[in-house]
């Protein structure tokens, strides 16, 4: 029988509780982006990240020129838990729960040591993850570097003040592979090449504006390794369309959001349009984007919101839609921001607005998409013919060709045997459309596979000559309308310059 009031200390056993924040989840892209975070919480403006391949005995060191830290302050952060997750923070701090820096590394090594410098003094603490399970089995930091590494803390003489972390023994990384593995190392680069677009991706807004912006260098000092900022929503761009900044909720349900529906293909050039993809294609970067402290915490979702009782999942017919979403440190609890900062949820209280939000700019992408980025650039011409229309019917569908089309009209403009071949042919094609086939087609890798190719300049003239002589003289309409008709009709309406060129040169020979 225990006494009603004794108590008993229950501290975690240090061995066992490691290996446990060993599963949080980071990967290595997730991880680096943390260390970063303390970097740009110190102020750096220059941060190198060098990925080191040598087998079992890899290495990855990231020194940055930020305010450094005194032996006080670095001991302090490499406890876990340095920081009360509830205190007020700096509006430009991007740490929380005073574990990032250690169980990001955690994750991915299983020494960890960190060298700081201020007023020209350095000091440098490590953890020894097997240290700590087969020595210690406590708690126990460990001063300086471990043996053979002493010459790494040499790189913090290339700044006046900063903090250089390395992870050795990288198990997670690289295992017992030998230096020789060339599947290994291949596998390790393509990591680094992860790292490098996820960094890109995250720091964006830290990596340009007006103000000295952020430099973070991978694997060399030069221009060349310089991380260059990847945009989500290519604001830059005039055929990007811009909703107005809306402003949600209060104290730490705040948010601001701007919705971004991206140029359609058509409007870009292929080097752009490429890297507007993302790495992982078109599809997958749509939706919310959330930032805290312009830093990026969720790359594309839709937050588990939807309508009509469905959650909206990513197709490919809202791919342009991309949605800004800022919030400060301050929210982090109403958001619910978890350790690694790769997850918020929004609160209830804010579902409608970002739902209504969300509506429009996805109504509005798929406008855009199917109409081949003409959407919002002019009016919807109410003559205009296209050569496909669609019927919807209690789920159904049915996709038909516009027998109205100037071009089926002249064809059905024949004899009737003729016009009754015709309407057979247009009929099979009609109910023949492989709808699934091209839909899956344009899936596959995200691109528009599906689409046709547009008409060359030498299959336009033609087409348009024989129209041109169909509608003057046997339909009978004057030069003025049957220019008018041929510019609002598909495909030609898409190349207004090029079928006016034609057009005067028909005119000419009419006279």
């Amino acid at each position: 029988m225990f006494e009603p009031h004794s108590r008993r200390l229950a501290p975690p056993q240090a061995p066992a509780f490691i290996e446990s924040l060993r599963g949080v989840g980071y990967n290595p892209e997730t991880a680096i982006a943390d260390l970063l975070d303390n970097s740009i919480s110190y102020s750096a403006s220059n941060v190198w990240v060098n990925f080191e391949w040598n087998g079992p005995d890899s290495r990855l060191t990231l020194l940055d020129d930020g305010a450094g830290m005194s032996e006080e302050e670095l001991f302090a952060a490499m406890q876990l838990g340095s920081k009360d997750p509830r205190a007020e923070r700096a509006p430009g701090d991007l740490g929380r729960f005073g574990l990032g820096l250690k169980t990001a590394s955690f994750s991915q090594c299983r020494v960890l040591t960190v060298a700081s410098k201020r007023d020209g003094r350095i000091s440098a603490f490590r953890w020894d993850l097997d240290y700590v399970e087969s020595i210690a089995k406590d708690w126990i930091i460990l001063a300086g570097s471990q043996n053979g590494s002493e010459q790494v803390l040499n790189l913090l003489d290339r700044v006046t003040s900063g903090t250089l972390v390395v992870w050795e023994r990288l198990d997670r990384l690289v295992g017992p592979a030998p230096a020789q593995d060339r599947g290994a190392q291949n596998t390790f680069l393509e990591m680094i090449e992860r790292v490098g677009f996820h960094v890109s991706m995250v720091f964006h807004r830290f990596l340009v504006g007006p103000s000295t912006p952020l430099k973070i260098f991978i694997n060399g000092v030069a221009e060349e390794n310089r991380v260059r900022p990847w945009d989500p929503f290519l604001d830059w761009h005039p055929a990007t369309i811009r909703r107005p900044v809306a402003y949600l909720g209060s104290g730490e349900s705040y948010a601001e959001v701007q919705a971004y529906i991206l140029p359609h293909k058509d409007r870009l050039e292929e080097k752009v349009f490429a890297k507007a993809a993302g790495r992982d294609g078109w599809t997958a970067h749509q939706g919310f984007y959330i930032y805290r402290n312009r830093r990026l915490l969720v790359a594309g979702s839709w937050l588990g919101i939807g309508s009509g009782g469905r959650i909206w999942t990513k197709d490919e017919a809202y791919k342009l839609a991309r949605i800004r979403l800022d919030i400060s440190n301050a929210s982090d609890f109403a958001w619910d921001i978890d350790i690694k900062k790769s997850r918020a949820r929004p609160p209830d209280a804010l579902k409608n607005r970002l739902r209504a939000v969300a509506a429009d700019a996805r109504e509005t992408a798929r406008s855009v998409f199917v109409h081949r980025g003409r959407y919002g650039t002019r009016q919807a011409d109410p003559t205009l013919r296209n050569v496909w229309t669609n019927a919807s019917g209690p789920g159904l569908t049915r996709y038909m060709i516009d027998r109205e089309h100037p071009i089926v009209n002249r064809a059905l403009a024949t004899s009737e045997d003729a016009r009754a071949v015709i309407e057979d042919m247009l009929r099979v094609i009609e109910k023949t459309v492989p709808v699934q086939r091209i839909w899956l087609d344009m899936n596959d890798d995200g691109s528009e596979t599906g689409a046709s190719p547009a008409l060359s300049n030498a299959e336009i003239e033609p087409v348009l000559t024989g129209l041109w002589g169909y509608l003057r003289h046997t339909v009978g309409l004057e030069a003025v309308e049957a220019r008018k008709r041929l510019l609002a009709t598909e495909p030609f309406n898409s190349l207004p310059e090029l079928v006016a060129a034609i057009i005067t040169k028909l005119e000419s020979g009419d006279q």
